[in-house]
């Protein structure tokens, strides 16, 4: 520990060594932040500061585990592992349990994820009989999601003028009372959703003072990162915690606050000094990611915004290469140019495939990229998509084990009071809901008390399949807290059927599923082994608490796996790599086409911009095409994101390839005719290959006018369809309803594709 002062520059360590009074410190992109935590913090303990003394907020699972392990190696012992550290949600979840009684919940509450909430959500509009096309699930989620995290309680909801006139012009005046009743459930569940471990925590402190002075006193030493993607319910908990002995220290880089649409007000960051006056700025400037001409680039772009706090990064690294700008004529071209350009480099240069990544706005702009890499055979990954807890197997084997953990969840108890197959339908599943809301209780309270269920109106025999499903539940309950987590999840899921689905199953897709219930046993075995205390049982009640507390953000990319990376922006934040493509640079994409009108929104999107961009080590490459195919089909001209152009042009090479051969960019103007694809011209200069590239596609979208579209009840599985691009097929299975139907089709030329019925335009030419 001697020497650890030596391993930092001179802005880290004055950084670290500013332990007293409230300290901010801005981190620009690739600057060694996390250094500066980690060392701050051994720094505190190599001065007699007791480990459980220090409260370290993080955003992830993962940034948290990162700086135990590198706070672990500087200190060793166990002071590491009695400091107080983990994410927001996770910290304050173990607060509300141990303080549960005040708040009038049990200990062992469930925490719902974005699913369960939804589906009760959906419960509730189905209850109140409102039109689920006009009372949209998503828009409500939202809708509550930001209401709490303004702490904005159902009551308050209701009487906010603002909020109301809002929702009746959105034709649904209702939320106020769905968000009442979705509370009430909630509690009914015994659950709290992830915003409720805020707003509840917030209530928890603001309702009984005794249990605040606590917590202030213990937590003499406060750090947070990422400090401008706090929200206000988490900047006051933190205000709150940090009001008697006011040492706060707070790292972040508001050129990288990126998440308003969940809540995150960069105002924290900007105006801490507004906050706490006598404050220490410290600002970390050198950036030991990425070449000076990616850092430079990078700061004439983020210097357009008026919302900032002024710094002037800079790099030590070699000069570079200049940022490259590639144009291409249509979406599809600018797909196989970029990984043209992948395939050139690691031919010429010996480069692995994990050293690209293609970062997009939107996560359906990965199709044609995914298609042109399955061309090449590349190796790739997708990240930002369904989590592997979010699988419907693993999703089903857990919500057994909530169920027993809490008899009160009724989100689980609705998941697998029918998984297995056991013959009790939907309509049983409603009078029992129905009679668990009419008497304020849970399901199951009425599953297991003869007079509740009595009123749910079951025959005989439902009765009694009922029955067995409680008493396979009642059977596992008391075996809680005598056997580990591992033991008892094995028991559940072998008792329960769950492998024997699978295993007995003909489908080929369930050999998958059963590989990730083994996953998932195997995960569990992880926990109780890492967990695992002399005396001390890991039990299931911890293991389902930490699944819960996973983010979206711990599901990204992991290091090792030789493939390409495809992700949109905001999941590569924290990220990097050596080559970095920034793809569908256009106007009304990049920006997106929502933020044009708002300068606070814009900016927002140019600091995504920046954040896209110092994700690049050693080069960063701009691309957008002149063309890009929308809903049904149809072909729209666009033109270069005004992004491009508020990079200093020193700093940039246009680089000409393919179609994209006209060279620079035009901003706010087209090379194009007006109207669709099928009357678009090739730019002065193409090649004779693009030429004869465009009337290809000039040929298939003529091709597309031949196919005379079916009605959509004709499209169903067994009957040969004909598509415009994928030419025939034959429909295997439907999937999804209303606007969302879908056709899982076999083409003989390109394999199975799953085609929108709403857009998909098929022609039925042969029936079944």
């Amino acid at each position: 520990m001697e020497n650890y002062l030596d391993q930092l520059n001179d802005v880290q360590r004055a950084a670290v060594q500013a332990t007293q009074g409230p300290c901010l410190i801005v981190a620009g992109a690739g600057s060694g932040k996390t250094r500066v935590l980690t060392y701050r913090i051994a720094h505190l303990l190599a001065n007699g500061v007791k480990p459980w003394n220090i409260l370290a907020l993080t955003f992830t699972n993962k940034a948290a585990r990162e700086m135990q392990n590198r706070i672990d190696s500087l200190v060793g012992g166990s002071d590491a592992q009695s400091i107080v550290m983990g994410t927001f949600h996770s910290i304050f979840s173990h607060i509300l349990r141990a303080e549960s009684v005040r708040l009038g919940f049990p200990s062992a509450y469930t925490i719902y994820d974005t699913t369960d909430s939804k589906s009760l959500i959906k419960s509730i509009v189905k209850e109140m009989r409102l039109d689920d096309k006009v009372y949209k699930i998503n828009h409500i989620a939202n809708r509550i999601s930001m209401a709490k995290n303004n702490l904005i309680t159902p009551e308050t909801y209701k009487a906010n003028g603002e909020l109301m006139t809002a929702d009746n012009a959105n034709r649904m005046p209702l939320i106020g009372d769905i968000y009442v009743r979705y509370v009430a459930r909630c509690r009914q569940a015994s659950a709290m959703d992830f915003d409720d471990l805020l707003l509840n925590t917030n209530i928890l402190f603001r309702d009984n003072p005794d249990i605040l002075d606590k917590y202030q006193q213990k937590f003499k030493y406060i750090l947070v990162d990422e400090y401008q993607d706090t929200n206000f319910a988490q900047y006051l908990i933190i205000k709150k915690l940090a009001q008697q002995h006011q040492n706060i220290c707070v790292v972040g880089d508001d050129a990288q606050s990126i998440y308003s649409f969940r809540g995150a007000k960069i105002e924290n960051i900007l105006n801490f000094k507004n906050d706490y006056p006598q404050c220490r700025l410290f600002k970390l400037e050198q950036n030991y990611r990425s070449t000076q001409n990616i850092v430079s680039a990078a700061n004439s772009l983020i210097k357009k915004n008026e919302h900032q706090i002024p710094k002037d990064v800079f790099s030590e690294k070699d000069e570079g290469d200049p940022v490259r700008v590639m144009a291409a004529m249509t979406d599809i071209e600018e797909s196989y140019n970029v990984v043209g350009d992948i395939f050139a480099k690691i031919a010429n240069n010996h480069c692995h495939y994990r050293d690209f990544a293609i970062l997009y706005r939107t996560n359906a702009q990965s199709r044609t990229f995914e298609e042109a890499l399955r061309k090449r055979n590349f190796p790739y990954k997708i990240y930002g998509g369904q989590s592997f807890y979010q699988r419907k197997e693993v999703k089903d084997a857990i919500a057994y084990m909530r169920l027993i953990v809490n008899n009160n969840d009724d989100e689980a108890l609705k998941r697998i009071i029918n998984y297995p197959a056991r013959g009790i339908g939907e309509t049983t599943v409603e009078k029992i809901a129905a009679a668990a809301n009419e008497n304020g209780c849970s399901m199951w309270a009425v599953l297991t008390n003869t007079d509740l269920l009595s009123m749910a109106g079951l025959n005989r025999g439902t009765m009694a399949k009922v029955e067995g499903f409680t008493d396979l539940i009642s059977k596992f309950i008391p075996q809680l807290e005598k056997i580990d987590a591992y033991d008892l999840a094995s028991e559940i899921i072998n008792t329960a059927g769950i492998k024997n689905e699978f295993q007995n199953s003909d489908d080929p897709e369930d050999q998958s599923r059963l590989e990730n219930i083994e996953e998932l046993l195997r995960g569990i075995s992880d926990y109780v082994a890492a967990n695992y205390k002399e005396g001390e049982t890991p039990g299931l009640a911890g293991f389902l608490e930490n699944v819960a507390l996973i983010t979206d953000q711990d599901n990204k990319r992991t290091e090792g796996a030789d493939s390409i990376t495809l992700m949109t922006i905001h999941s590569a934040k924290g990220l990097e790599f050596p080559y970095v493509y920034i793809v569908g640079v256009e106007e009304g994409l990049f920006p997106s086409a929502m933020s044009v009108y708002s300068q606070h929104e814009l900016e927002e999107e140019r600091r995504l911009f920046y954040v896209a961009l110092t994700r690049a080590m050693q080069q960063a490459t701009i691309s957008y095409s002149r063309s890009r195919a929308k809903y049904g089909g149809t072909r729209e001209q666009t033109v270069a994101s005004r992004f491009i152009k508020d990079i200093d042009p020193q700093f940039l090479s246009h680089t000409t390839t393919g179609m994209g051969s006209a060279g620079r960019p035009t901003f706010g103007s087209s090379s194009f005719s007006s109207g669709t694809f099928g009357q678009t011209k090739a730019p002065i200069g193409a090649s004779f290959a693009a030429q004869r590239r465009l009337q290809q596609l000039r040929q298939q979208s003529s091709q597309s006018s031949d196919i005379q579209p079916s009605p959509i009840d004709k499209i169903r599985p067994g009957v040969t369809v004909m598509h415009h691009q994928f030419g025939q097929g034959r429909v295997l299975r439907m999937d999804g309803e209303g606007d969302s139907r879908a056709a899982i089709i076999f083409f003989p030329k390109s394999g199975e594709k799953k085609l929108l019925l709403k857009y998909a335009k098929l022609q039925v030419i042969e029936s079944e």
